[in-house]
């Protein structure tokens, strides 16, 4: 009984860390075209992205739209990463950082497909990317620490049996 109720646990856990994650990306892709369209010699088309996630934020009924799209858009994925960390018991921030930039990568190829042969889309790519690598390190923060079955040991008292 005590293993179904850490496995309902851990789901629980996995979604919510999915949830916030998911917005903590969102926010993070407000702040980094915040900050890039800021910077001197900023492509022109940066000032306007400086406003249209800052609009998503603002607006709830356009916020909500742009988060579920990023769960439809990110959630296969993002799925298929949760479940090689539990199953191995990986828990390192940095891997799951790697996980979060990957499935923002790989949602935003949803989109844009042809984003590789764009140059004008590499730079958001790396935006998206970078965005992800935030989302996936509030996931550790919130579920990727404790990731799997695995426990870490506990250490002998010297001297004590």
């Amino acid at each position: 009984m005590a293993m179904i109720g850490y496995v309902l646990k851990r789901i629980l856990m996995v979604l919510a860390g999915y949830l916030v994650a998911v917005l903590a990306g969102l926010i993070a892709v407000v702040v980094i075209y915040a900050v890039l369209s800021s910077l001197p010699n900023a492509p022109a088309y940066f000032g306007l992205m400086e406003f249209t996630p800052i609009a998503v934020l603002v607006v709830p009924p356009l916020g909500m739209f742009v988060y579920f799209l990023t769960i439809i858009l990110t959630g296969a994925q993002t799925l298929v990463f949760a479940l090689i960390a539990e199953f191995f018991s990986l828990r390192s921030f940095w891997l799951h950082m790697v996980f979060g930039a990957a499935a923002a990568a790989a949602g935003f190829m949803l989109i844009w497909p042809d984003a590789a042969d764009d140059p004008e889309r590499w730079a958001d790519m790396g935006i998206i990317a970078g965005a992800g690598l935030v989302a996936g390190l509030i996931y550790w923060l919130i579920a990727g620490r404790d990731a799997g079955f695995r426990r870490t040991p506990i250490k002998a008292i010297p001297g004590k049996v």
